[in-house]
């Protein structure tokens, strides 16, 4: 998915350490994206830029897309990060410059790794169903698997733990409680969509070395003492063992969790750097239609990209 913002704003991110146990909300953003989408931007944000490697995250719908064009995101590039696609509802098609061509469903993983370079589109395909709900989430690649070869994977068998209290956790990416994603990953993450039936009263085993984060899907929830409405997100930091969760109706949220990402980057529109020099050559490319490749298939032109702003872009802390 792409940042679609005309002037999108440099991100410093990483390198700041580690946070103790603590209990931070932090309300999205509505960001328009494309002709009928609108997202809820959760990372980053004005008090967080990452947690773990997890480096962008939009939430959307559930959106009655009944009598619109859905999801339609034209060809755009990517570098140094890893595109993850998660749908509750809906369908998504998913077109790259390797030639990929995939239709993401529900539960299912769709992960592109960009390495040095790569284009993609999604776009809700024709027939498609009458909602679109899920999240698109980016996670930054470290220093020596910038320049990876680009890939994409698709999975449709997830693992999920099931342990009492009324919880369920499908494991998207990573590692949680012993079980492990086949999605490939460049650094020690975790990341879940976790259901919790009326009446839940859980204890998630987590690592006290990654710091967490989670996010409401739907309904609301109560993580670690704290109430989560939809929209929100709640920062936990480091230094758990243990997530208590409970619910008094069905609800559903997504758990992020990672080491603290040390590196310093600098995200710029769809780009993750390590200084203005490598973002400038990046949008130079794509412009002159060089190192990322042709999207074949979209019934559209590539997404242009936006101004570099007047500013420069620095890589410095990974939280304000």
């Amino acid at each position: 998915m792409s940042n679609l913002e005309l002037r999108p704003a440099p991100h410093p991110c990483g390198g700041n350490g580690r946070t103790g146990p603590v209990r931070d909300v932090q309300p999205g953003k509505q960001v328009p994206l494309g002709e009928s989408t609108v997202v809820r931007r959760l990372l980053p944000n004005l008090g967080r830029r990452m947690v773990g490697a997890w480096c962008f995250v939009d939430h959307y719908g559930p959106d009655d897309i009944a009598s619109e064009p859905g999801m339609q995101v034209p060809p755009h590039p990517h570098m140094g990060l890893q595109t993850v696609s998660w749908l509750r509802e809906g369908e998504v098609l998913h077109r790259d410059s390797l030639g990929s061509l995939q239709s993401v469903r529900p539960r299912e993983l769709g992960l592109m790794t960009s390495g040095r370079a790569i284009a993609h589109s999604e776009e809700s395909p024709p027939g498609h169903g009458p909602l679109l709900h899920g999240a698109q989430l980016w996670v930054a690649l470290p220093g020596e698997h910038r320049d990876t070869a680009p890939a994409f994977e698709h999975h449709t068998d997830l693992p999920v733990i099931t342990g009492g209290g009324g919880l369920s956790a499908t494991v998207i990416l990573g590692e949680l409680d012993g079980t492990t994603s086949p999605g490939t990953t460049y650094s020690p993450l975790a990341g879940a969509d976790l259901t919790l039936a009326a009446g839940t009263d859980a204890r998630l085993p987590v690592d006290p070395d990654f710091e967490y984060a989670a996010l409401t899907i739907s309904g609301e929830s109560e993580v670690d003492g704290v109430r989560l409405a939809p929209g929100a997100l709640l920062y936990l930091g480091c230094g758990r063992s243990e997530l208590p969760l409970r619910a008094d109706s069905d609800s559903s949220l997504m758990l992020l969790g990672g080491e603290p990402f040390e590196e310093k980057i600098v995200m710029w529109w769809n780009f993750v750097g390590r200084s203005q020099e490598e973002i400038e050559e990046a949008r130079a490319d794509w412009t002159a239609g060089e190192r990322f490749g042709q999207v074949k298939g979209y019934d559209g032109g590539p997404l242009p990209a936006p101004e570099l702003p007047p500013v420069p872009l620095k890589a410095r802390g990974r939280a304000r």
